[in-house]
C-alpha cells in the first residue's frame, strides 16, 4: 500500500478550465486583445499562469511586458471568480475520503498559483486533511521540476517508491519521472491520453475509483 499520494489540481483533482478560460479571456478583453473559446485553453494551461498567457497573447504581442501585463488584469478577477463554474470531477471527493480513511497522506502538488491551489482545495475539499497543498511559489521552479514534490517528500517523511503521483498531462507525468516516484495518468482531465502514453507511466486510469486500487495494491 502506498504511504502518500500527490495530485495535481487543475484537470486531476477540479475541472477549473471554464473559470481560467474566463478569466483570461476577461484579461485579454481589458488589454484589446482577442479572446479564444474555452476549448481552447485545454492546451494552454499547465505550465503556471504566466506561460498560459504567454500562449493567449497573439503572435507579436508575447513579449514578458505584455504577460506581466496581462497578470495584473488576470489575477484580481480570477481570485474572486475562481469557483464560480469549477468542480470536483466525478468521483474524486470520495477518493479523498477513502484514501484518508485507509491512513494514507494526500498532498497537492500544482502550478497554479500558492494563494489560488489553497483557497479551491479549502473550497471543494474541507474535510480533507492535507499534509501538504503547495502551487507556484516565489523563487521554486515550476512543474515538470521536481523541487515540489521533494518538498512534500520531506514534509511527509516518505520513501520515494511509497509514493504515487497523480496528474493529467504529459507535465505531471515528467514531474513524477523527474522525481522518480510511480506516475498515474488520468485521462479526463485536459489533455488527451496520447500525451499521457508519450511518457509511459507505470498506470492510466479513466475512473477514480481505480486509483484507490492501485494506491492499495502497491
Amino acid at each position: 500500500m502506498k504511504k502518500l499520494i500527490i495530485f495535481d489540481l487543475d484537470g486531476t483533482l477540479l475541472n477549473t478550465i471554464a473559470d481560467l478560460a474566463q478569466s483570461t479571456n476577461h484579461a485579454l478583453q481589458a488589454l484589446g486583445y482577442p479572446v479564444h473559446p474555452e476549448t481552447a485553453y485545454n492546451l494552454m494551461v499547465g505550465n503556471g499562469i504566466n506561460k498560459l498567457f504567454e500562449r493567449a497573447l497573439p503572435e507579436g504581442e508575447k513579449s514578458e511586458e505584455n504577460v506581466l501585463r496581462v497578470r495584473r488584469e488576470f489575477i484580481p478577477y480570477y481570485d474572486l471568480h475562481n469557483a464560480d463554474k469549477s468542480r470536483p470531477y466525478p468521483g474524486i471527493t470520495e477518493l479523498l475520503e477513502q484514501l484518508q480513511e485507509k491512513g494514507m497522506m494526500l498532498a497537492v502538488a500544482s502550478n497554479k498559483y500558492q494563494t489560488a491551489t489553497e483557497k479551491l482545495i479549502a473550497h471543494y475539499f474541507p474535510h480533507i486533511r492535507f499534509t501538504a497543498v503547495f502551487g507556484q511559489r516565489e523563487g521554486v521552479n515550476v512543474k515538470p521540476d521536481p523541487t515540489v514534490v521533494y518538498d512534500i517528500l520531506l514534509i511527509a517523511g516518505t520513501d520515494r517508491r511509497e509514493v504515487l503521483y497523480v496528474g493529467d498531462s504529459g507535465v505531471d507525468m515528467q514531474t513524477a519521472a523527474n522525481a522518480g516516484i510511480t506516475a498515474c495518468g488520468v485521462t479526463w482531465g485536459f489533455r488527451p491520453r496520447t500525451e499521457l502514453e508519450a511518457f509511459r507511466p507505470e498506470h492510466i486510469v479513466d475512473g477514480a475509483d481505480e486509483i484507490a486500487e492501485i494506491a492499495m495494491r502497491e
